[in-house]
């Protein structure tokens, strides 16, 4: 995820260059625009300019991968909240709510801070986080530049990105990329069949295969096709994209037993224990993650393979809204699966010239 300024297309320079390194800056554009590559490159310049710079997301999976050059702290925002509270009064910072704050305290805290150098904050993801996290950041004098999509919304906190302009305060300037750098047209033209927007994303040019559907008769069957596509494909990152953590484990764990010299991975999150809080995504191989975690993140070949876990009203937007986020995770390849007869309510009936159907 590392790109050097000369390595960005001519409309992520543009950006760069005119983003002005005063005042709050709110930067949106589709999966694939290279966001989290120009969070990185924002932190990087604001370093250089002699203040200190917070690069921030919601996932502790995407702060790892996220990588700067500059003296840059990077940090997620519970975090970033946890030391400033506690820098202030010794103590961990008030909770609500299960994972977050309780923000009433927070911005009284605030509001008596002695003045200091207010340094920079850069924000990733910026639509995972509650506008109270950038009302907070406002009561501090803190200027932000946030990247976001509110397409993107999966998160049980979640903000528009006019919410974040007015949290931010009216000074909050706004900035937009278009291109998309990412996806095959293929995939591109699948992903815009879920698009919330008020306009789909223009499809790139780049060819590939057409995404395909799978019906699995047990996980055995999964376990086959994967290893049979890492075999294939040995220089490749394959995300395998589950609801639940009891999915992941699982899947892990028979991967491991079928085919231990694939050195597959698996991430369940921060408060895991062992080798399951982090993941080598230098390397090529499989990758075992959740749908939350799977913000930001992009592998050559992506695998949703539990479509069948999804009911309801397929129309939702926050089910369209995540599975924009999961298809537009590829580069290369993306397949659907499920088990059953029926193929589930969000993908049955999708054209096969967007969704082909494995024989």
């Amino acid at each position: 995820m590392s790109l050097t300024y000369l390595e960005l297309s001519e409309e992520q320079q543009d950006l760069l260059r005119d983003l002005p390194f005063e005042g709050n800056h709110l930067v949106t554009g589709p999966p694939g625009s290279g966001k989290s590559v120009l969070a990185a490159q924002r932190a990087d310049l604001l370093a250089l300019t002699g203040v200190r710079v917070q690069l921030l997301t919601r996932s502790n999976l995407l702060r790892q991968t996220l990588q700067v050059h500059g003296d840059v702290e990077i940090s997620t925002v519970h975090a970033w909240i946890q030391a400033w509270h506690r820098a202030r009064t010794g103590e961990p910072a008030p909770q609500a709510a299960e994972d977050w704050f309780d923000w009433r305290a927070l911005f009284a805290l605030a509001a008596v801070e002695e003045p200091t150098a207010p340094g920079a904050v850069v924000v990733d993801e910026g639509q995972d986080l509650p506008r109270s996290f950038y009302r907070l950041c406002r009561l501090l004098g803190v200027p932000v530049t946030v990247f976001a999509d509110e397409c993107q919304r999966i998160t049980d906190t979640q903000s528009t990105l006019d919410e974040i302009s007015t949290a931010l305060g009216g000074d909050c300037a706004r900035h937009q990329l278009i291109h998309q750098h990412r996806t095959t047209r293929p995939i591109a033209a699948l992903a815009a069949r879920f698009h919330t927007g008020a306009a789909a994303p223009s499809l790139p040019s780049r060819a590939g295969p057409v995404p395909r559907l799978w019906r699995y008769s047990d996980q055995r069957a999964l376990v086959s096709q994967l290893v049979a596509h890492a075999e294939r494909h040995p220089q490749r990152t394959i995300g395998v994209v589950l609801r639940t953590t009891r999915q992941q484990l699982a899947l892990h764990e028979q991967l491991e037993r079928t085919a231990p010299r694939l050195r597959s991975q698996v991430y369940v999150g921060a408060a895991a224990e062992g080798r399951h809080r982090t993941l080598d995504l230098r390397r090529p191989g499989i990758r075992v993650i959740s749908r939350a975690s799977a913000k930001g993140l992009e592998f050559d070949s992506v695998f949703v393979p539990d479509a069948h876990t999804d009911g309801g009203d397929p129309g939702a937007a926050a089910l369209k809204m995540t599975y924009y986020v999961l298809l537009t995770r590829a580069r290369e390849e993306v397949h659907l699966g499920y088990e059953g007869e029926r193929e589930p309510p969000p993908i049955a009936g999708i054209r096969a010239d967007l969704l082909a159907r494995a024989v």
